[in-house]
């Protein structure tokens, strides 16, 4: 009897191997690339090589590996071992390919059988637990783009991986329970967790009180002008004193913002899988998601980066949602003019010498910012304390190319004792979002044969179309306007834009020259609030 190979297996089987073969994939940022894990034993020396660009927190997945089939109850060949990850030109990195290298391994070996097949999703412990892996969702939706549905992951992931519509997942907590499932002489041990419970079961975090537009008393344009932008999709800067409400607008503004669209939650949820590493997700967002970076932060961290790992930066993590720039003229000039790409493009691409790596950036900008250092540069600035020079230079923060991008600036008068003396309640959250709501539905109908939902994601080439075009009256405005420099090319279709959320809101057919008018205003509504 052969007794050159030390697994209990081959000495009821055959003493020859076979090429052990399983799949999963590879993230490079939200796009994922299946890859075809090969394992062969050989009569070399015993070791264990690793092909295929793999970095070094997976080629440290040997001894992991190794350590969990250990304590699995079927241990790894104890001949020469080498598994290579294909494609070769790409590179692998993390911890989410443990299980599929561990399947391959024991499939050559003929310890497991039907390891072809599903795409293997999960990190291991070295106690053979199966554990949660950054990127979990985005490489489902990868998976299943490719035509791989059948999808196995650590029991933590499992509600993640099945937001993916068509995911058929299988979820075990220990690696026994895998290698009993796909045919290994084993029986399931107990699951024993080497992670503290926090990890994959987040503690339950104290949450807000909500907010509510009910909270804010006066400021009706500005009031009006975030419901515009909720309805339409569009971009807002606050301008006003310290104290105005700025900052409680903003954070509103999500209330009544209509629900995420189904493909655009689970992007969401992707990216937030993508950066919120080991933490697992467990049911996909509803309401729009509300970012808010300082304004010491760094390009990267606005835009996206890292070294390594490539992570999204807070554009990404507002897709869907609102992007708040708190004391906007207080960002580096730089970190503000990065805006401008996924400002018109809705995406954002990282380059990097061997890669370049994309995610999506699809989110309304909001801007809040006072009107001079001092912030009471506003009505007739007596109590302004600021040189016309630092003035000039505290405007000149927000750059014109970046603030053609916004389509609604207002400025934020300061409350009086009368607004917060009044009796008479202001309209709630849910009062203005079923508005909002009602002007949703009516955009999404008529902009439906063009592919879009919104108001904001209509190209100025389509206000050519019948069906999108203002009276004669509106357009006159608008081509005044233009001559006369007060609005660029750019700006004359999104006063388009605003137009026809105006008209939604107000329930008319189409804008006509008074929703032009007041687009317009709604836009240059700040000029001349920098005194000197």
């Amino acid at each position: 009897m052969d007794t050159s190979h030390d697994s209990p297996v081959l000495l009821n089987v055959k003493t020859t191997t076979r090429i052990g073969r399983s799949y999963s994939v590879a993230l490079n940022g939200m796009q994922g690339q299946l890859v075809t894990i090969e394992a062969d034993i050989g009569n070399a020396l015993p070791g264990f090589t690793l092909l295929g660009l793999p970095d070094q927190s997976l080629q440290e997945a040997k001894d992991r590996i190794r350590a969990a089939a250990r304590n699995s109850g079927l241990d790894l060949t104890r001949r020469h071992l080498t598994v290579n990850l294909t494609p070769a030109s790409l590179q692998k990195r993390g911890s989410l390919f443990d299980l599929a290298i561990i399947m391959a391994a024991w499939g050559a070996d003929y310890a497991v059988t039907r390891e072809t097949g599903p795409v293997f999703l999960a990190a291991l412990g070295l106690d053979g637990s199966l554990q949660s892996a950054p990127g979990i969702l985005p490489a489902v939706m990868a998976a299943v783009d490719a035509g791989y549905t059948d999808i196995v992951v650590a029991q933590a992931s499992a509600a993640e991986a099945a937001m993916v519509p068509g995911a058929r997942v299988r979820a075990y907590g220990h690696l026994s329970e895998v290698a009993h499932a796909f045919g290994g002489p084993v029986e399931p041990a107990p699951v024993v967790r080497s992670e503290p419970t926090g990890v994959s079961q987040p503690d339950p975090v104290p949450v807000e009180p909500g907010v509510d537009l009910a909270e804010l008393q006066g400021q009706h344009e500005a009031r009006w002008a975030l419901e515009i932008a909720a309805a339409g999709g569009h971009h807002l800067l606050l301008n006003g004193p310290p104290g105005a409400g700025k900052t409680m607008l903003a954070q509103r503004l999500p209330t009544i913002m209509p629900d995420m669209e189904p493909s655009t939650a689970l992007e969401h949820a992707a990216l937030k899988s993508l950066s919120e590493g080991e933490r697992a997700l467990t049911t996909l967002p509803g309401q729009s998601p509300f970012e808010a970076p300082h304004h010491s932060a760094t390009v990267t961290a606005l835009i996206g980066g890292g070294s390594g790992t490539i992570r999204p930066g807070a554009v990404s993590k507002a897709h869907g949602g609102v992007l708040f720039l708190d004391e906007a003229a207080e960002f580096k000039r730089p970190v503000l003019e990065t805006l401008r790409q996924p400002l018109e493009t809705g995406r954002v691409i990282v380059h990097r010498a061997r890669h370049t790596v994309e995610f999506p950036a699809q989110f309304q900008l909001v801007m809040a910012t006072n009107p001079c250092p001092c912030g009471h540069g506003y009505g007739t600035g007596k109590q302004c304390r600021c040189t016309s020079l630092q003035r000039r230079r505290y405007a000149a923060k927000l750059s014109g190319p970046l603030l053609d991008r916004v389509d609604l600036q207002v400025s934020v008068e300061p409350v009086t004792s009368q607004h917060l003396m009044t009796q008479a309640a202001a309209e709630s959250s849910a009062d203005v979002g079923a508005r909002v709501a009602a002007a949703v539905q009516r955009a999404q109908q008529r902009l439906a044969p063009y592919g879009l939902s919104r108001n904001g994601q209509v190209p100025m080439q389509l206000f050519h179309e019948s069906a999108l075009a203002v009276d004669g009256a509106g357009h006159r405005i608008l081509q005044q306007a233009l001559d006369t420099q007060q609005i660029s090319a750019r700006g004359y279709g999104r006063i388009l834009r605003v137009a026809w959320t105006i008209a939604d809101l107000l329930d008319a057919d189409r804008p006509t020259a008074d929703h032009v008018d007041m687009a317009l205003y709604l836009r240059l509504n700040t000029t001349g609030d920098h005194h000197g």
